[in-house]
């Protein structure tokens, strides 16, 4: 009996003889890998990047890296729980069946993360080690204080939504933690502050779709690969689509974010003679890897035999992005450069 097929945008895709399911041992493995080396980035990343610069390293570096990268991946979690189903209802042959929802723990994570942060605002943006190094009715005098406090109440309010039974409403509080971060990023003394949180708001946004939505959908193949692999192959495909705006989306916000930091005839030499121009070069190294696996997964979706055997570029594209998040997370504890 010859095995049926399903169309996937503009091709047939095989929809029986589906590939066995792996063991999550490689993933665990990839996942502490990733987690050890983003932890690794957090202890030792600010100190290399200012190594040389002359420039001073924030108090509390190590820590604002840490705790601000725990609140994107966070972010980004709860992010592509949101859209990947959204996407998942677009598919006419798509199962019931979804992964473990992982919002929730996410949420939880980011209301500490975010807490924490408030603290080290409480205590004038030091680490604090003892209750009276903080001014806690300080968070409610201050820009920075209220901001914090937002994103810890919008993290327990999304950790509520995600066990509701409308957890897709949990894009409301997640879009409140964009605004505050992109409010956090560009204070009032800030020449322009409301075009550089524009700029940040939606690269924040695509960026969380992009990481989020990656490693959702992914999920979902891996569980559907035994029901209707067909399916799988073809939310990865409208995933790539989407994503293909995303990272136009992200390239332009980038750039003119960058431009705004640096001018454009300083952009070379900061690039390399500054903690945030090396650490930016960095981050732009590993979009564009993650780019070209998103390029390799496209070309396997469109002309490979098995569709799915984009999932392995795709693996390797979402522990790329991780390592983007935890680079980006030390961008935001760095000075920002000197107009020259």
């Amino acid at each position: 009996m010859r095995p049926s097929t399903t169309t996937t945008g503009d091709r047939a895709v095989p929809a029986a003889t589906p590939a066995p399911v792996r063991t999550g041992a490689g993933r665990s493995v990839a996942l502490l890998v990733l987690f050890t080396v983003a932890t690794v980035i957090s202890l030792v990343g600010p100190q290399a990047a200012l190594h040389g610069t002359g420039e001073a390293a924030a108090p509390g570096a190590h820590w604002v890296t840490l705790l601000r990268g725990l609140l994107f991946a966070a972010v980004s979690v709860q992010a592509g729980e949101v859209i990947a189903p959204w996407l998942a209802r677009r598919i006419p042959r798509a199962p019931a069946p979804l992964p473990r929802g992982w919002s929730a723990s996410a949420a939880l994570v980011g209301a500490l993360a975010a807490m924490g942060l408030a603290l080290i605002v409480a205590a004038g943006n030091l680490v604090p080690y003892r209750l009276a190094d903080m001014d806690l009715a300080d968070l409610y005098r201050t820009r920075d204080g209220l901001l914090a406090l937002l994103s810890v109440d919008a993290f327990l309010v999304a950790a509520l939504l995600a066990r509701s039974r409308r957890p897709a409403a949990q894009a409301l509080p997640l879009a409140a933690i964009a605004v505050a971060e992109a409010l956090r990023a560009h204070p009032a003394t800030e020449d322009g502050p409301l075009l550089g949180s524009a700029l940040t708001l939606l690269h924040f946004t695509c960026a969380a779709l992009w990481v989020g939505g990656l490693l959702h959908v992914l999920r979902m193949v891996r569980l559907w690969r035994a029901m209707e692999p067909a399916a799988g192959a073809e939310l990865l495909a409208r995933y790539a689509r989407g994503a293909a705006g995303l990272l136009i989306a992200l390239t332009v916000t980038g750039v003119c974010s960058t431009l705004r930091r640096m001018p454009p005839g300083t952009v070379l030499d900061q690039l390399t003679s500054t903690a945030y121009g090396r650490t930016l070069l960095v981050k732009l190294l590993l979009v564009a890897v993650a780019s070209v696996l998103a390029l390799c997964a496209r070309r396997r979706l469109r002309h490979a035999a098995d569709p799915l055997t984009a999932c392995t570029p795709a693996r390797f594209e979402i522990l790329t992005l991780g390592l983007t998040v935890a680079v980006t997370a030390l961008l935001t504890a760095l000075p920002v450069p000197i107009r020259w």
